[in-house]
């Protein structure tokens, strides 16, 4: 093997190393969430005295993000329905954003539906839906009552490809 031979290797199996080096923690960014866990955070969003049977209501909240740099988008907000007294089915509650593109929807009392704004969708109090175009009912919330307030699972906003609790 002459010089040449041999420092054309040399240079071949550096790049390699530093490109093995630069792009390990790029992998490891893209794979990272398919092996980590998510965690079951619960976030108290009120009393349940807050909550009056048949009523909804939009409460806000932060949610506590594992992001650094969430920021402003930290601060969301949720549809909460209290369907009865006490039971496993007291609640329905409801991520504000529609299911078809994401826009917040409003609730109306008067008509007792929800109403999105940015292309017309409306969902029945229960959060099925009732007309427009998303292709299936609100993303619903687990919850569960402790110590006399009603708790909310945190979560990422839902997708398509990984529905809502």
């Amino acid at each position: 093997m002459d010089r040449r031979q041999f420092l054309g290797r040399v240079i071949v199996l550096l790049s390699a190393g530093i490109g093995f080096l630069v792009g390990l923690p790029i992998i490891g960014y893209l794979l990272a969430p398919l092996v980590a866990r998510a965690e079951e955070a619960y976030v108290a969003v009120g009393k349940l005295t807050d909550f009056s049977v048949g009523r909804t209501m939009l409460v806000k909240f932060e949610d506590p993000s594992p992001l650094a740099w969430a920021g402003q988008t930290a601060s969301t907000a949720l549809w909460v329905r209290r369907i009865a007294v006490e039971g496993a089915g007291a609640f329905q509650v409801f991520n504000v954003n529609c299911s078809h593109l994401g826009c917040p929807v409003d609730w109306k009392p008067d008509a007792r539906l929800f109403l999105c704004p940015c292309h017309g969708g409306v969902y029945y109090q229960d959060g099925r839906v009732a007309a427009g175009p998303p292709p299936r009912a609100l993303f619903e919330r687990a919850w569960r009552i402790e110590g006399g307030s009603l708790l909310v699972r945190a979560e990422r906003l839902p997708t398509p490809g990984r529905p809502g609790a």
